[in-house]
């Protein structure tokens, strides 16, 4: 079995020879020293942390950083100058009115995502081959530029489609530029292969949003193949892990990311238990983070991978521990073969569903689709699929009308 792409990169961008788990654990310290000397000198937010930790194991010793300090100390994190930022993400933090989160990043920072994207993306892309990339395209170092950035390198076209598009213009894109591979949100795909088939597609690699089991299982079936899963956040700048051949697991990008998995308590847990992950962005050259709580939980995998690579691998990522309405609902309701999408929005008195579904099942699906979602057979409304119609949820999935944390 091949060995992930990662492996490869790793040891070029490092100028090593080899990569076990010492020689990975041996660089992260020297890196994290270097950060910490560099916050010493530099006097900005992590100025109280110790100048240098004589083991890794003492990193779970120092304190956290979260979303609010994020938010509110930015400026204060950043170890360039304003005139070496390429690219500035902005997100307000849900539930508060203060300052939105913002996170820098510089030329260089950006070139680590295209060489990461391009070591997951070596795994099912091939010269000559054509992508559908229906991601967010935003402008000059933004998500989608960069994975058609990375398309691109490795000798396939990138097709930038973003995000949006009608099952009417997707099906036309399917016939005329006969794409091989996608790259987008797993939901999407798997309603764009209800809807349309999956035509001249043969792999898709999915990340942006939690990946239900039962999406994943519908999109494989239809698709003949295994999907590559990809984890990412923007404080990591954009990319995080990669899957390779085996299927068991993301392969992170440890020598930029340290990861750790702590319990409610922030705790450290064992590999194999499930928990919240801490970052660590030691290659992050704009805004590197000490011990950032991202809020979304996953575990480390114990065994060693069937590939032979010893980078650590995280098993599947949700937000909130799993334990959102939404991510209930979608494995619930694409259970339904005839499914297409559908769009779930709280009321006073319940949920209400509107549902898009194949010709023809409306009538059947409808009783079917309140049974799942545990909502009255009035409150759903079941529509044929039209070749007009866009994805109920052009972006992250999400419950309307209330909190969700899927």
């Amino acid at each position: 079995m091949k060995i992930t792409g990662l492996e490869a990169l790793i040891k070029e961008q490092e100028g090593l020879e080899r990569l076990k788990r010492a020689d990975i654990e041996t660089l992260q310290l020297e890196k994290l020293n270097r950060l910490l000397r560099l916050e010493k000198e530099r006097q900005g937010f992590y100025k109280a942390l110790p100048e240098r930790l004589n083991k890794l194991s003492e990193l779970a010793a120092l304190p956290f950083t979260t979303a609010e300090d994020l938010s509110r100390h930015g400026g204060a994190m950043l170890l360039r100058s304003q005139a070496e930022i390429q690219r500035v993400l902005t997100e307000a933090t849900s539930g508060t009115t203060g300052p939105a989160k913002r996170v820098f990043y510089t030329r260089g920072d950006c070139e680590n995502t295209v060489r990461l994207f391009m070591a997951g993306l070596s795994e099912l892309i091939f010269p000559g081959g054509r992508t559908m990339i229906c991601m967010p395209f935003s402008g000059p170092f933004g998500l989608g530029e960069l994975i058609a950035e990375a398309v691109a390198r490795l000798g396939a076209e990138p097709l930038k489609l973003g995000l949006g598009l009608s099952y009417g213009a997707l099906g036309e894109i399917l016939r005329e530029r006969r794409p091989d591979t996608f790259v987008g949100m797993p939901v999407p795909l798997l309603s764009m292969l209800r809807a349309l088939g999956p035509g001249s597609l043969r792999r898709a690699l999915v990340s942006g949003d939690a990946c239900p089991e039962t999406v994943t299982r519908a999109a494989e079936m239809l698709l003949g193949e295994r999907l590559f899963p990809h984890y990412g956040s923007r404080e990591m700048g954009l990319g995080g892990a990669v899957c390779c051949q085996a299927h068991q697991g993301m392969h992170l990008r440890e020598n930029h990311v340290i990861a750790e998995i702590v319990d409610e308590a922030g705790r450290p847990l064992p590999p194999g238990m499930r928990g919240e992950l801490v970052i660590s962005t030691i290659g992050m050259e704009a805004m590197p983070l000490i011990r950032y709580r991202t809020g979304d939980f996953t575990s480390v995998l114990p065994s060693s991978c069937p590939c032979g690579s010893e980078i650590l691998r995280l098993d599947s990522v949700c937000r909130g521990g799993g334990s959102g309405r939404m991510r209930e609902l979608d494995e619930r309701l694409f259970a339904l073969e005839r499914l297409v999408d559908y769009r779930a929005e709280r009321d006073g008195s319940g949920l209400r569903i509107r549902a898009v579904v194949l010709p023809g099942a409306e009538p059947e699906i409808k009783e079917r689709i309140a049974a799942a979602a545990d909502t009255g057979p009035e409150k759903v409304t079941a529509e044929p699929l039209r070749p007009e119609m866009g994805l109920l949820y052009p972006g992250k999935r999400s419950l309307i009308g209330g909190l969700d944390l899927s």
